[in-house]
């Protein structure tokens, strides 16, 4: 999704913040806030778009994925979107949403749209209708500080498990995807792929391939790495983290 009036920023994340696992502990991965323009307290706008996070709140936990918009003014309709990660139960979302809604309010005060991501979960909303489409604007990398020995062999490897996962997230009704890779007798690859579920096949597809294009940029030869943006977002580590 396009969603062009968020910040065009791309943030260069280190390790420290790749090894956050636990979004209580450690908070956001990062936000961006809007610059399309602010709301006043009590406006129209701002009881949309309170209404909407209510919405979200309640529509995204049992799935794992809630979109809607509020409002029947166009220029004060608020239009919002919540993803949890593929693998995490529906109470550790209820939480991760519950959580992020509200912090993204505190970090955003006033802006008409705001996108933040935690470990397990993206909750973004905007003033104009972003639904449907690639966001190529917003997002940010992180990876491991640790080289690996044979880069060469190690990005072949990385690129060709993702371009699999890639391909089962895009036909996949929860557009998720996790596996694993064997790199030697006792170590192993383990990646990870999703998108938003307003996405078609098609573009799901699109974004995670350039998602994995952009891999070189951030993460050649490092030990785990992620490209995380507004509408698709992959992760690889040489141990496991996907929740059982």
């Amino acid at each position: 999704m396009s969603s062009s009036k968020l910040s065009s920023i791309v943030i260069l994340l280190t390790a420290f913040a790749l090894l956050q696992t636990c979004f209580g502990d450690d908070g956001p991965l990062f936000h961006f806030c809007s610059n399309s323009g602010n709301f006043t307290a009590h406006s129209p706008y701002e009881f949309n778009l309170k209404r909407l996070i209510s919405l979200l709140n309640y529509k995204t936990p049992p799935t794992g994925f809630g979109l809607g918009s509020v409002g029947t003014v166009q220029s004060q309709t608020a239009y919002g979107l919540a993803l949890c990660r593929g693998d995490v139960s529906a109470s550790d979302c209820k939480t991760c949403v519950s959580e992020a809604s509200s912090e993204i309010r505190k970090l955003c005060p006033h802006n008409k749209g705001a996108i933040i991501w935690y470990d397990n979960c993206m909750y973004k909303y905007l003033d104009t209708d972003f639904f449907h489409q690639i966001d190529e604007t917003n997002k940010f990398y992180m990876w491991n500080l640790k080289n690996v020995s044979d880069p060469t062999t190690f990005n072949y490897k990385t690129k060709e498990l993702l371009s699999q996962l890639a391909k089962e997230a895009s036909v996949n009704p929860k557009m998720f995807a996790t596996g694993e890779k064997k790199l030697g007798e006792s170590e192993t690859l383990y990646g990870l792929t999703q998108c938003t579920r307003d996405l078609s096949s098609i573009d799901c597809k699109k974004c995670l391939d350039e998602a994995i294009s952009e891999l070189p940029n951030c993460c050649d030869g490092k030990e785990g790495g992620r490209v995380v943006g507004g509408s698709c977002n992959l992760r690889y580590e040489i141990y496991p983290f996907v929740k059982q």
